[in-house]
């Protein structure tokens, strides 16, 4: 009898101690095949989610209304996913996924019963190789005997969401980023200017002239008004093995007086506030722009910034500076500095990166300016110049 009492009270003793503790409610884990790569996650509750393709990141948003929660991943060694982190929110969880090659597609499938999300990544040259296994068989060349092909196997296989380009032999190239486009307009002036045309006409102008004067090759985000997303724009910086890249944009504010230029460059946390409501305007996602505030903040963090953009930081702001320098002297306008700020569009970007807030299309004075072509000229020229001041000195190291 004194046996199964002790018996019983051990039971409830085990049981209280692990009443009121989080039960694992996400587990991931990471499987192999051949052509792919599995990740699963399993739920406890139903998932919502959304995926995301920024540069070699993919970042899986999950909807959740439990408060506590645990999370577990199984360890892996993959050829396609590099490494995995999560940050848990208030009302999400948030996994940010490395993956080995930036060039690469995914497709995911929601369960119900059991609940859960799989993802499966495939990288673009396994893909090619699938469907030209000619190519992988060593033979003898035959110079005048080969059939008429495309040069670049990746131009026939790309999908409708692949950023069009990729890098020529032999020149470096210089993305330029006109900003918003198509349906997202950017800033509106009181005259009806709008920040998506004043951007194009900058950009075209920009590349006219380095063309011109410089050994290099210009690659736009966007030649027209159309919608690229923010993801796109630093993939095609990858894609074309971009050496520098320059996004462009005007300014814009509740308060009409606001005025004068400033360049940004990538950083974790905003320089002052101003440079955190730009932040939020541009990328129009408070989760990109919030710093995660959680006991898994290192891992997310730790794979967001172990991007080659990391290794950067330093040269994009020597850009910014040379480019802040040269919009003062040239434009005459208000120095408001050079200053850095979480922008989407600089993450995952494989080069000096830096985005130019031209002047404030918000206040009419600049905004009368900005639709001139002399001012339009003038900053084309102010960018070119600091681009140029830049790269002396980047390629001598």
């Amino acid at each position: 009898m004194k046996k199964n009492l002790l018996f019983i009270l051990g039971l409830c003793a085990l049981f209280l101690q692990g009443f009121g503790q989080p039960q694992t409610a996400l587990k991931i884990s990471v499987e192999d095949q051949e052509d792919f790569s599995r990740l699963l996650i399993d739920s406890s509750f139903p998932l919502q989610s959304t995926l995301e393709k920024n540069g070699p990141y993919l970042v899986v948003k999950i909807r959740t209304e439990e408060e506590d929660y645990l999370v577990q991943r199984n360890s892996f060694k993959s050829p396609r996913v590099q490494n995995l982190g999560w940050s848990k929110g208030a009302d999400n969880c948030i996994l940010t996924i490395k993956i080995s090659d930036p060039d690469f597609r995914y497709e995911y499938e929601t369960r119900k019963e059991p609940h859960q999300l799989i993802i499966k990544i495939r990288l673009i040259k396994e893909m090619l190789q699938l469907d030209n296994p000619a190519d992988n068989v060593r033979r003898e060349p035959e110079p005048k005997a080969r059939s008429r092909r495309s040069e670049n196997p990746a131009q026939e296989n790309r999908s409708s969401e692949e950023p069009a380009g990729t890098a020529s032999e032999g020149l470096r190239t210089i993305v330029i980023d006109p900003g918003h486009g198509g349906l997202e307009v950017g800033a509106k002036g009181k005259f009806g200017t709008l920040e998506k045309d004043l951007t194009l006409d900058i950009a075209l102008r920009l590349r006219s002239i380095i063309e011109k004067n410089l050994a290099y090759r210009v690659v736009l985000t966007r030649d027209k008004d159309i919608d690229v997303s923010l993801e796109n724009r630093a993939a095609t910086v990858n894609n074309n093995r971009g050496y520098v890249f320059v996004s462009l944009h005007v300014n814009g504010y509740f308060r009409k007086e606001a005025n004068g230029s400033e360049t940004y460059f990538l950083g974790l946390n905003a320089t002052d506030e101003e440079a955190r409501r730009m932040a939020y305007f541009e990328n129009n996602s408070a989760a990109m722009e919030e710093r995660i505030q959680s006991e898994e903040e290192d891992d997310i963090m730790m794979i967001l910034w172990d991007m080659a953009q990391t290794a950067y930081i330093q040269k994009s702001g020597q850009l910014a500076e040379n480019i802040q320098k040269e919009l003062n002297s040239l434009l005459g306008t208000t120095n408001r500095g050079i200053k850095q700020a979480p922008f989407k569009v600089l993450t995952g970007v494989a080069c000096p990166a830096v985005l130019v807030e031209v002047a404030f299309l918000s206040n009419p004075v600049e905004e009368r300016k900005l639709i001139t072509e002399d001012f339009q000229n003038n900053v084309a020229m102010a960018v070119y110049r600091g681009l140029t001041n830049f790269l002396r000195s980047y390629i001598q190291e």
